[in-house]
């Protein structure tokens, strides 16, 4: 893998200065030949210049050292500029805080403050009772920021999760939007939204929250289908991603065949991919499931070869 550069430029310029970025989620492996595995796909992914990468963070402890292992080695063994997710969950200001000053020693750059799920059967104190909300742990990594203890004098960049197909705890979408824009008052910088599979759903996400007064950039997230059995699970992580009628034909018309299955959705992908970009998306966020065939496939459909060529 290539060594990190010294001085990235800041995401939040990126923005400014490209049409789109281009990023790959990973989430921490559990076993030492699970992260081999890992690190495989990695150098093929490296390949395809992403803006950066988020690394995801499990709730109650459960993969919190991982997650920071993982994002410390991307940073300083590979060219890949790492962003790790941070959560509410089981949380004190006092650890948020250690959390931050370890990313800032290690030259992190960017966070995706996110509300998180609780623990699964989880019988302890109120998870949430110290961060009851992203927009309540947005405020605690700008106030670091402002402390001056970051070695970019601007602190992190701060990401927050957007939700085009509403979210699931919220069935008021008046009250989603005003959360929303709770968390982008409160400094968040950019938005990476969960996954869907109709980009009308995005298109109106993006147009209620501009209604709202939200401007930062809204960066779609995009899961290509690979398997039957796969988009079981994509919608119970999703919390309840809905499938397009014309989507469902498609699938159906493979009559079980896992091959089939899988072209359909990597090409139902890539063309929401190319639609996206004709509307001028922020960026596009690839959820990797830590392998690289379908997002390399994705890129090689578009008819490029990194994301230097697309943004």
């Amino acid at each position: 893998m290539t060594p990190a550069s010294t001085s990235p430029v800041d995401i939040r310029d990126l923005f400014a200065q490209r049409k789109s970025t281009f990023s790959f989620e990973f989430f921490p492996p559990k076993t030492p030949e699970a992260a081999e595995e890992l690190y495989r796909h990695i150098a093929d992914l490296e390949k395809l210049h992403p803006t950066f990468v988020s690394v995801t963070y499990g709730a109650g402890g459960s993969t919190r050292d991982l997650t920071h292992q993982l994002v410390v080695r991307l940073n300083s063994q590979t060219a890949l500029n790492p962003m790790p997710h941070l959560t509410c969950v089981c949380h004190d200001e006092a650890q948020i805080d250690a959390i931050l000053q370890k990313y800032a020693e290690a030259g992190i750059t960017k966070i995706l403050a996110l509300r998180g799920d609780a623990p699964k059967n989880w019988t302890g104190e109120d998870p949430y009772k110290h961060f009851k909300y992203a927009s309540d742990l947005v405020r605690a990594i700008k106030k670091f920021n402002q402390s001056g203890r970051h070695p970019n004098p601007r602190g992190f960049a701060i990401a927050v999760a957007g939700f085009p197909e509403g979210h699931p705890d919220t069935p008021n979408r008046v009250l989603e939007i005003e959360r929303m824009k709770a968390k982008v008052d409160e400094g968040a910088d950019f938005i990476v939204t969960q996954l869907f599979f109709d980009n009308h759903d995005f298109y109106d996400y993006r147009d209620r929250c501009a209604l709202a007064g939200i401007t930062i950039p809204i960066v779609a997230g995009i899961m290509p289908i690979t398997s039957l059995s796969g988009m079981k699970r994509m919608a119970e992580l999703a919390l309840g991603a809905r499938y397009p009628a014309p989507l469902l034909r498609a699938m159906n018309r493979t009559r079980g065949d896992e091959g089939g299955a899988r072209r359909v959705g990597v090409h139902w992908a890539t063309e929401q991919c190319r639609d996206l970009l004709d509307h001028r998306v922020a960026g596009l966020h690839f959820y990797t499931l830590n392998r690289s065939t379908a997002t390399k496939e994705i890129y090689a459909s578009l008819g490029v070869e990194s994301s230097l060529s697309l943004g």
